[in-house]
């Protein structure tokens, strides 16, 4: 009986300490299930972010493509401009020079008209030296 009792108690000891292992299995097993349920659901929100971050640089791209056609034609439009603009100096240019030759060829004309009629006036009447004057200060400039 005492033999029984010792081996009853020893069997007792190792189921006690089976339990014992077992508790401490279930609980790390648990540790484990929440530790890739905590995982997964991190995953699955980094997967979220990812998406709308893949969604954000779609959009960045078609607004800097955007961006860059609305560059390009406005490019094209200063090129324009700056080209309309060097026309234009180069036409104005052009017109002084002409202005600047039609006032001297005027101012050469004037003066040798006047000094033409001076020359009549000494050698013509008074009437008709004055309706020379005033035929000469009607030209235009």
């Amino acid at each position: 009986i005492h033999e029984l009792e010792a081996e009853n108690e020893v069997e007792q000891h190792s189921h006690q300490e089976a339990l014992k292992e077992l508790r401490k299995n279930d609980r790390r097993l648990k540790e484990i299930a929440f530790q890739a349920e905590s995982d997964r659901k991190h995953q699955l929100h980094l997967q979220d972010l990812v998406e709308k971050l893949q969604s954000k640089i779609k959009v960045y791209k078609r607004q800097v493509e955007e961006t860059e056609e609305i560059a390009t034609l406005n490019l094209a439009k200063y090129r324009k401009i700056q080209l309309e603009l060097e026309e234009s100096a180069e036409r104005t240019n052009v017109a002084e020079s002409q202005l600047g030759k039609f006032r001297l060829k005027t101012r050469s004309t004037v003066s040798v008209g006047r000094v033409a009629e001076s020359h009549e006036h000494h050698e013509s009447t008074t009437v008709r030296s004055a309706s020379a004057l005033r035929s000469s200060s009607v030209r235009p400039r």
